[in-house]
């Protein structure tokens, strides 16, 4: 029986990452699960409530389970920025391992009190489901921005992060160290990375001793990834890269056949561009060579 605590737990002593990546349909889903079989290595797929409402949150569920129980492979279902209770519940009742409980816009009091309540309500429908918080300014929306926001302001401090995680009782924390959801349109080209800061990442992890997630991965400089995770990061989220990668592998798919109409003729080449990048970050994440 895979036990998403017990993979995480593993990586962190191997010091690697699980990579995480979101899913809003089924080319995506095929092609991070092939990503992660062919290397070998546990993976996450995430969907937003956005996402979720499009794919249906039981269905995914059942999807999922169903791809880990028939290959007995350490696949894991995560419910991505979830912003209400319900939702929440929802999610835990379909059967996810792990749901990141975002309330990160509300004032951190606030956070803090809806939170706990909520990993309350969460483990007494499963008590083995993993909760995520999350403080912080990350910025919002997996997608390609004019613009860099400025979220130096709303950076976790190590004294912050260890008063949630110990006021809230949660399992994973998702702090806010120069990371930002989506990607600026000079990194989809190439010409630009993220930088995050490092010393931020060991300072945060001595505090809270707890899981840590890095939100908003794609786009983010090779060396600061693996300097992040020797300084704590366990998760690490890819979402635009996907999106980026799926919209050229449909781009090319129709190039190539024009005039067809059938979707599973048109649409590989859409799981391979995606499969593509999703082998790229597993390898990295898992100091394994490219595939």
């Amino acid at each position: 029986m895979h036990i998403l605590r017990n993979v995480l737990d593993q990586a962190q002593k191997n010091g690697v990452a699980v990579g995480h990546f979101n899913v809003s349909d089924l080319v995506l889903l095929k092609a991070v699960f092939a990503a992660a079989k062919k290397l070998n290595v546990p993976v996450i797929v995430g969907a937003s409530e956005g996402e979720r409402e499009f794919l249906g949150t039981r269905q995914l569920g059942a999807l999922v389970r169903s791809i880990r129980e028939e290959s007995d492979f350490p696949i894991f279902l995560n419910a991505d920025h979830t912003h209400s209770l319900p939702k929440a519940i929802e999610a835990a009742k379909a059967g996810f391992d792990s749901i990141v409980f975002d309330l990160s816009a509300l004032p951190f009091e606030e956070n803090v009190r809806q939170t706990k309540e909520a990993v309350e309500a969460l483990k007494a429908i499963n008590p083995a489901i993993l909760i995520e918080g999350e403080i912080g300014d990350i910025g919002t929306g997996s997608e390609i921005h004019d613009k860099a926001p400025d979220l130096t302001r709303g950076l976790t401090s190590p004294e912050q992060a260890k008063q949630y995680v110990d006021a809230t009782g949660i399992d994973i924390l998702a702090p806010a160290v120069g990371n930002m959801h989506g990607m600026l349109k000079s990194m989809v080209h190439g010409e630009a990375t993220k930088h995050l800061d490092i010393p931020r990442i060991a300072e945060i992890k001595k505090a809270v001793k707890t899981f840590i997630t890095l939100h908003g991965g794609s786009a983010t400089n090779d060396a600061d990834f693996h300097k992040a995770i020797a300084a704590g990061i366990n998760i690490i989220h890819i979402n635009t890269e996907l999106r980026v990668a799926w919209r050229r592998g449909l781009e090319e798919g129709l190039a190539k056949n024009p005039d067809e109409v059938v979707p599973y003729k048109i649409l590989p080449s859409a799981v391979e561009s995606v499969k593509q990048v999703v082998l790229s970050r597993l390898s990295l994440f898992n100091n394994k060579p490219p595939a």
